[in-house]
């Protein structure tokens, strides 16, 4: 390859709802395809690809409290949704001709393998996609700390995290018209300033594995690969460096 890749290995964070599109619950057969082939533009470059995804299109563990459950199993429920997409992604993936696997934090023995650092890394070096779902395989931990997790144990060059919006803001854009946008933050300033990058475990995992943290709009076409490039006016979270 005649370009140089800016990146060897990426851990992309993706929520659930990237998989709904303009429904209120559950999986679209589109959107999942959106997702599967913007996923495979980047990896046809020859970046390897891991992917954490979230279950919130189907439950999240947030919602114990509206059902009255238990915050452990409630969370339980969620890591399963996690599974279920991911699943749905290879699925989409294979379709396309992309060769990709499933690993579960959750034992799930004849569905999918269980989660083995060691295997995960082997997949990557074959330029195999590999898909982390059941979240940190524990209650209390969100998707956001799974994929600092991961990124940390394959050596990610960087997170990418994608959303909804173009970056970090310090009040949601979406019903602020006056939000400011940082394009570049520290680690530090995004803990103190409790800004919505993502939860506090997860920055300061990847701040202490040095791993960059690169949030930017999913929705947008082509939305990874100028991720990869950074040609889409995200939010970059990194060093102690000041915006």
């Amino acid at each position: 390859m005649s370009q140089q890749l800016p990146y060897k290995r990426i851990l992309l964070k993706i929520s659930g709802e990237a998989l709904m599109n303009k429904e209120h619950f559950g999986l679209e057969h589109n959107a999942c395809h959106a997702l599967a082939s913007a996923i495979k533009e980047a990896h046809d470059i020859g970046i390897q690809i891991g992917v954490v995804i979230g279950g919130g299109n189907i439950f999240r563990g947030s919602l114990a409290k509206e059902f009255h459950f238990e915050r452990t199993p409630a969370d339980h429920v969620g890591m399963l949704a996690t599974c279920i997409n991911g699943l749905v992604l290879q699925q989409s993936l294979h379709t396309l001709g992309c060769k990709s696997k499933v690993m579960s934090a959750l034992p799930l023995s004849g569905i999918v393998e269980d989660y083995s650092w060691l295997k995960a890394n082997e997949y990557l070096e074959q330029n195999i996609i590999v898909i982390f779902v059941g979240g940190t395989g524990n209650p209390y931990f969100t998707t956001d700390t799974a994929a600092a997790l991961r990124a940390s144990e394959i050596k990610a060059d960087i997170l990418l995290k994608g959303t909804k919006v173009d970056g970090v803001y310090d009040k949601d854009p979406l019903k602020y018209p006056d939000a400011k946008k940082y394009t570049t933050l520290s680690y530090s300033q995004a803990l103190m300033e409790h800004l919505h990058v993502m939860d506090a475990t997860a920055i300061a995992l990847c701040r202490e594995n040095k791993i960059p943290i690169y949030v930017f709009n999913l929705l947008q076409k082509g939305s990874i690969l100028n991720a990869i490039y950074q040609k889409n006016s995200g939010s970059l979270v990194k060093g102690e460096s000041k915006p």
